[in-house]
């Protein structure tokens, strides 16, 4: 979203940067901003506008994080799936732990940081470096590995590089210039297309259509694999999976990923509208009632948007528009006008799905992705007002701890692993005297280092921070638009994903007879006659094809 954010150029700055100024003693009540203003400090004074010449060193500030920790990366962790830039060694799933989820649910031994850094190489305009990235990806990396991984992130760092690269590598625009690599024969989407398949036995087997949280990737749904998942977990997988379908013109990707959306969606609450954040998916009973912006329901609001925009179904922005509603309805506090007005300037809380109630007093650092999915949505000025709260909390630790609480006015989890959320509102990251790579900050105030580089590090905050200042990016002065996923990856708004090739194949029936309001003629259909096969079918179809591309 820092893209769309960077579009409002200088005057957003210096309108948030007005925000923060110290409040005026007029001012009939003082907000807990007030507690981080104490005056200009050296942020407001050098960087309130950005001359050319300064642009240009902080782009270049920004390339050369990324190379720092993808060089080190290549040189010491290579092929494994993330590098630890204190000890400089590569990392990959903690086969000895199996519980030990931290890890397993993002690692599957497949060179994560590579792939996940992929279209990140096209934007640093590095043609030579992308090329020989893909080449290592083809030569090297498989799926069949005994690794169980989370469905949710092998979706947005794996399945949506690969989709993204791919587009980039083939698209005939050719928006970073003619990238195209000799006898490439769309191994990428095939790989894609692999793990996909991979995925699918989430969807099985669950009596509501949401997916299990976790699968092995040779051998399906562990026998001991939980119930309960999270709503962000099984709801943000429509993107990737769309694209995937319609690319290769199989409906079976997209309609497990919507049907899982639409499960949720028919949960909700009758009172407030809103969902929770964790769900039984057998029983579809809500395990967790809480309902709030950060882990757990980030990115379900942000694929609901984000789907309609590449998709064009409207239901997806009826969704949207109504759980938005909801939002501003029972989550948001504080003054009803962002800049005037007395009372607190606007703060979203966690409450109670079911009542409204609030929760907690916390807020994590993974709700800062919300301003820019309101400037996507053309709420500009909430935006701007609610990123100053986050770049205010930034200001004072230097980095966004992984909780705030929001009453003390103090961290409750003090830990930062390098988010790219509000990279766009900061000029640089803290950057620790390591010999490796960047390493995640375990305490915001001591600044203590944990040793780990998590693969978005190179996918999405470095990517954001360098857009930022690269006015001259292709990305900015194509004529075709983007749009980021969840994990930062690059991915056109292109008429060919509006389309379904699979219609063809299963026109709807009574076109002529208009349907209920809430049920498009489509949905009449049963589900065998629509997709031509029941589900199981459908993925032993997959496994047939995957046996085939091997």
């Amino acid at each position: 979203y820092f893209f769309y954010l960077k579009l409002w150029g200088i005057k957003y700055v210096k309108l948030y940067m007005h925000m923060l100024s110290p409040i005026s003693g007029n001012s009939p009540k003082k907000s807990y901003l007030s507690f981080f203003q104490e005056g200009r400090d050296d942020y407001d004074r050098k960087y309130s506008s950005f001359p050319d010449a300064l642009k240009v060193k902080m782009r270049g500030m920004a390339r050369d994080m990324f190379y720092f920790g993808y060089d080190n990366y290549m040189k010491f962790a290579f092929p494994e799936d993330e590098l630890n830039p204190i000890a400089c060694e590569g990392r990959g799933p903690d086969v000895l732990n199996p519980s030990n989820i931290n890890i397993n649910d993002v690692l599957g031994n497949y060179s994560l940081t590579l792939i996940d850094a992929l279209d990140t190489l096209l934007v640093l305009g590095n043609v030579t470096e992308f090329h020989r990235a893909v080449k290592l990806v083809i030569d090297t990396v498989s799926f069949d590995k005994d690794s169980t991984v989370q469905v949710f992130e092998a979706n947005i760092r794996i399945l949506g590089s690969l989709i993204s690269a791919h587009i980039l590598l083939t698209d005939p625009r050719h928006p970073f210039g003619d990238i195209a690599l000799k006898d490439y024969d769309n191994e990428l989407l095939h790989l894609a297309h692999d793990l996909a398949v991979r995925l699918l036995p989430a969807f099985e087997n669950t009596s509501t259509g949401i997916p299990y949280p976790r699968v092995n990737l040779k051998r399906g749904v562990p026998p001991d694999s939980i119930n309960e998942t999270c709503t962000a977990g099984a709801g943000s997988l429509l993107v990737e999976f769309g694209i995937l379908s319609r690319l290769i013109g199989d409906s079976t990707f997209e309609w497990v990923a919507r049907r899982a959306v639409k499960a949720l969606w028919n949960l909700r609450s009758n009172e407030t509208g809103l969902l929770g954040n964790v769900v039984n998916i057998q029983t579809g009973q809500w395990v967790g009632k809480q309902s709030g912006l950060g882990a757990g329901m980030d990115s379900f609001y942000e694929y609901l948007l984000k789907s309609y925009i590449l998709f064009g179904e409207k239901e997806d922005y009826r969704m949207f528009s109504a759980v938005y509603e909801s939002i501003q309805s029972h989550l948001r506090r504080g003054r009803e006008a962002c800049n005037e007005g007395d009372g607190d300037p606007p703060l979203y809380v966690n409450v109670n799905m079911f009542n409204g109630q609030i929760m907690n007093t916390w807020i994590d650092s993974l709700q800062a992705f919300f301003p820019g999915l309101q400037v996507l949505n053309g709420d500009v000025e909430n935006a701007i007002c609610l990123h100053a709260f986050y770049y205010a909390i930034w200001k004072r630790f230097g980095a966004l701890p992984e909780r705030y609480n929001w009453q003390l006015q103090a961290p409750d989890v003090l830990f930062y692993p390098l988010r790219p959320e509000l990279v766009e509102s900061t000029y640089l990251l803290y950057q620790s005297g390591i010999w490796c790579g960047y390493a995640t900050l375990h305490h915001v105030v001591d600044k203590s280092k944990e040793d780990r580089m998590e693969s978005f590090f190179l996918s999405e905050t470095c990517k954001y921070l360098y857009l930022l200042f690269d006015e001259d990016n292709p990305l900015h002065k194509s004529e075709s638009k983007y749009i980021f996923t969840t994990e930062g990856h690059v991915v056109p708004i292109d008429q060919r994903f509006r389309e379904k090739s699979w219609e063809d194949q299963f026109p709807c029936e009574e076109p002529n007879k208009e349907p209920p309001a809430n049920i498009s003629n489509c949905e009449r259909i049963p589900e065998e006659r629509r997709y031509g096969l029941p589900l199981k079918s459908i993925y032993m179809r997959q496994i047939d094809h995957m046996v085939g591309l091997s």
